[in-house]
């Protein structure tokens, strides 16, 4: 008999909270929900971010906060959205520097792959090389001429170690054979700001925080890192054009929960975020940008599960060829 009471009470306890969970699930969301882009403001992944929020915010009936976090090549902010409970509160919006943390941060903190739950793919963005107006080479060979007669002397900044820029300029280093001198900022912003000011060099990053300095002038470009020209900078050359055929890389972003989020918030945030990529302020924004949204089956939660292990594995060899590490 006592074994009976504590089967039936078991059973009990786990229909009530199996009726808990549901109905916290039908409810959701009764409050605003923290979007986390671990970056500064102004960068790419940052503006790529705050439309996605703008637009889930009217499907889902409440405010989804964006809160910028940066530092650490993402780390932090990352970290920060692992630690957080559970109940869909609490987003994060990477990029694919989240694949290349494992190999830049030895006592990193969290497991990319364990403990987040993945929502869904949010775009992809082609990388764009640019340089302050006034730097003297005129195309990519130039450029490449130029860091080999005079090995460290041109100055690339990027976000921060890890960060897409950072990965781009070391990729760029090591396919061009040259030495660069590395100066890392807290962020795309401030490190487009010392560009166009003409305290560094150059920057290898997207055209989605770029592109308007490009249009203006403000930033010379150099070369689009894709197998084609792309109609939002007609003029802008490929690295193929400009003599260094192969060099392709596009940053994708991502939107993930802390592990253990239930399943129905999560179906709820992936169709918040359908219905958000398909919103026509966000497909204008996008199109004007470069930024190439998901489609099909690329939308499923487990697609960006298997985006980003393959993406770790991928960088792994790239970053240990480098010697980059970060601290």
């Amino acid at each position: 008999m006592r074994q009976i009471a504590k089967k039936v009470l078991a059973v009990t306890v786990t229909t009530v909270s199996m009726a808990v969970a549901t109905a916290a699930s039908a409810a959701y969301p009764d409050k605003p929900i923290t979007m986390v882009i671990p970056y500064a403001t102004g960068g790419s992944t940052d503006v790529i971010g705050r439309l996605i929020a703008e637009a889930m915010t009217r499907d889902l009936g409440q405010q989804v906060i964006v809160e910028n976090a940066g530092g650490a090549g993402g780390t932090i902010g990352t970290a920060k959205v692992v630690r957080a409970a559970p109940d869909g509160y609490t987003v994060l919006l990477h990029n694919m520097g989240i694949a290349t943390a494992p190999a830049l941060y030895p006592k990193l903190t969290f497991d990319a792959t364990k403990d987040l739950t993945p929502i869904s793919l949010a775009g992809d963005v082609p990388m764009i090389l640019v340089g302050n107006k006034d730097f003297a080479p005129a195309t990519v060979a130039d450029l490449i001429k130029q860091m080999k007669a005079k090995p460290g002397e041109v100055r690339f900044a990027h976000a921060g170690v890890g960060a897409t820029s950072h990965l781009c300029a070391m990729l760029f280093s090591q396919t061009t054979n040259t030495t660069v001198t590395m100066v890392p900022y807290r962020g795309t912003g401030p490190a487009l700001q010392d560009v166009i000011a003409g305290n560094v060099d150059l920057i290898c990053d997207q055209p989605v925080a770029t592109g308007p300095h490009v249009a203006s002038g403000a930033l010379k470009a150099y070369a689009m890192a894709t197998k084609a020209r792309v109609s939002q900078l007609p003029n802008v050359p490929t690295f193929a054009e400009g003599g260094l055929p192969g060099f392709e890389l596009a940053v994708w972003h991502g939107v993930y929960a802390p592990k253990g989020t239930p399943a129905a918030v999560v179906t709820r945030l992936n169709l918040a975020l359908r219905h958000a990529l398909a919103d026509a302020n966000v497909v204008k924004r996008f199109q004007e940008m470069g930024v190439v949204p998901p489609q099909g089956e690329r939308l499923k939660p487990q697609a960006l599960g298997v985006q980003t292990a393959s993406e770790i594995k991928k960088w792994d060899p790239v970053i240990k060829a480098a010697g980059a590490k970060a601290e």
